[in-house]
């Protein structure tokens, strides 16, 4: 069993203005997963990837933009999205503010 709040999980900042938390986990009891939150500040943005393993995404808060395979999707607090595996993607900040999204991926896909 694991209860905690965001604010209270340990943040690490993995590329400039990219802020990442695991919320769950394996060291959490959930074996085969990992729940993250990442915070995107004002033009922040992942690098174009594709890996092989799919992944799902809900905005927590902000704007965001979901750039998959040659298309633009609009995130904005409450909307999801799958991501297949081998899908080139990139998610950005599309606001002003921070975009917050957690992400949920095979334990596999936590780097």
């Amino acid at each position: 069993m694991f209860v905690s709040h965001r604010d209270e999980i340990e943040k690490k900042h993995i590329a400039d203005k990219v802020i990442k938390q695991v919320l769950i986990g394996p060291e959490q009891g959930w074996e085969d997963y990992v729940m993250r939150m990442f915070t995107l500040e004002k033009e922040g943005k992942a690098p174009h990837h594709s890996h092989p393993w799919q992944h799902v995404i809900f905005a927590v808060e902000g704007k965001g933009n979901l750039f998959m395979d040659g298309k633009d999707y609009p995130l904005e607090s409450g909307s999801v999205a799958y991501v297949p595996d081998g899908i080139d993607h990139q998610i950005s900040n599309a606001g002003e503010e921070q975009f917050v999204f957690i992400c949920i991926v095979p334990k596999r896909g936590d780097a």
